[in-house]
């Protein structure tokens, strides 16, 4: 027997190392080849974590709420029907309300760039001349802050959304809801990152009073509204994800809009400027996905006995998820991470802003992040590999219920992107959703300092499950 032992050792080994990396360490400086497996207990091993999943796998309710949730968010069929002010079309909305991105936020806990640009929008509402009005104004109480996401709407970055503000509309023709998102400024000095400088403001001026009016005449020439879900679905096929990536779905709204801008019956130069503008601008199009993800998650909130998520936003300070079947207002927040990835030239980690914004809605309705095997270009911007991106997008389906041919990727054999993030997996697996995305610096109106990839907090999942159990409606665990 001792000589079988020998035998061995005295032999070039192939070392598998299951659990703690600090083996493998020692193997190899040992100079001994380590293969090492990337295993985890289900669960993290927390053990009533595990006595719920074991409780709730495999359940014939969840399994048919899922179904139900998933069928409604790949059916939904998202069209831009119009563009008006937030306070005319925004289900709730109220003169003195301000909605931002991510979850529940008050003005005490609110990170440097949404502070930023909530004082931007009172200025650019003429409720304030300056910083310091504006700052009394909130600390005064006079100004009501709510989530994106709690109407109806969504917002890249800080998400600041103001009564006077034009908003896309767009229309869930399947199902009847509808989304809202203001219009992308562009990047540079902009809102969304907390800028609130006369150039802010001046932008935010013309799009109201010149850039909206003519494209919502526009809108109103195409025959049945503009289909965005099919617009999605060529963009990534030609290499956009549509969520850091978006200029092929920018040029096919272009083509599809610029004819109808001509149109219109408005100055010449006026239109022009219109059309300049959606040109020069390739993260239009984020502000037309971001609401076509909107209506299409909503369309499967509110099911009862479903662990299928419905969204994933950030305030720049809390990541928050909803899940479907735990009510509609329901948040499960735990602090919001940092992102890793590149940053631009001048700026290092210390700069950014934890993560931030509504865009992570492209991710819950599995594209962003989910797609990026596809998006080969955004690879370079957000850090790693084509064979990383890939990777990531094969990763996403071990945590989702299904598949949505709608928007199939190229480089996975054309395989329908993974959809429908469920709880269960996400917890029992220990694999987060990926999201790309930008970091915003985390002084108020200096912007992107940089772009990467980042997940939600884990506890967020594990607390919603932990909500599965709490509710004896559902009956599953004792």
């Amino acid at each position: 027997m001792m000589g079988s032992i020998n035998s061995l050792f005295s032999k070039d080994l192939k070392i598998l190392n299951l659990g703690t990396s600090k083996f493998e360490e020692d193997l190899k400086e040992q100079n001994q080849e380590v293969i090492q497996l990337d295993w985890k207990p289900a669960a993290g091993g927390d053990i009533e974590l595990l006595k719920i999943i074991d409780r709730l796998a495999g359940n014939e309710e969840i399994s048919k709420a899922n179904k139900e949730a998933v069928d409604r968010m790949i059916n939904s069929h998202p069209i831009l029907v119009d563009i008006d002010q937030a306070i005319n079309v925004i289900p709730g909305m109220k003169e003195n309300m301000i909605l931002h991105s991510g979850p529940p936020i008050q003005w005490e806990r609110m990170s440097g760039p949404m502070r930023g640009a909530i004082i931007g929008a009172l200025i650019y509402e003429g409720k304030a001349e300056t910083e310091e009005e504006a700052v009394s104004l909130v600390e005064a109480g006079e100004i009501e802050f709510a989530p994106c996401n709690e109407h109806g709407a969504v917002g890249p970055m800080a998400g600041i959304v103001s009564p006077s503000m034009p908003v896309h509309i767009v229309h869930n023709k399947t199902y009847g809801n509808y989304g809202y998102c203001t219009v992308n400024e562009g990047l540079g000095k902009v809102l969304r990152y907390g800028a609130f400088d006369d150039e802010v403001i001046n932008r935010l001026t013309w799009i109201e009073e010149e850039f909206a009016p003519i494209m919502r005449e526009a809108i109103k020439g195409c025959e049945g509204g503009i289909d965005i879900k099919a617009l999605i679905s060529q963009a990534v096929h030609m290499g956009d994800e549509c969520h850091n990536r978006n200029k092929a779905a920018t040029s096919l709204f272009f083509r599809e809009i610029a004819t109808h801008v001509m149109d219109v019956d408005a100055d010449e130069d006026a239109k022009r400027r219109v059309l300049d503008f959606i040109k020069a601008n390739e993260h239009y199009f984020l502000n037309l996905s971001m609401p076509a993800c909107k209506v299409a998650t909503d369309a499967a909130h509110g099911i009862e006995n479903s662990t299928i998520v419905t969204t994933m936003a950030r305030n720049g300070v809390d990541f928050g998820i909803r899940v479907s079947g735990l009510g509609k207002d329901q948040w499960f927040t735990a602090p919001a991470n940092m992102i890793k990835g590149l940053m631009f030239p001048g700026y290092t980690e210390e700069d950014a802003n934890p993560d931030i914004g509504d865009s992570a809605i492209t991710e819950t309705m599995g594209i962003g992040g989910f797609a990026m095997g596809g998006s080969p270009a955004i690879v370079q911007f957000v850090g790693g590999s084509v064979e990383d991106a890939i990777n990531y997008s094969e990763s996403m389906y071990e945590i989702t219920t299904s598949e949505n041919s709608n928007y199939s990727i190229p480089t996975l054999n054309f395989r329908g992107s993974a959809i429908g993030i469920d709880i269960l997996k996400v917890v029992e697996k220990g694999i987060l959703p990926i999201i790309n995305t930008g970091m915003a610096h985390k002084v108020a109106g200096i912007g992107q300092v940089g772009a990467g990839l980042v997940t939600p907090p884990m506890e967020c999942f594990e607390k919603a499950l932990l909500a599965f159990k709490e509710n004896s409606k559902r009956g599953f665990v004792n």
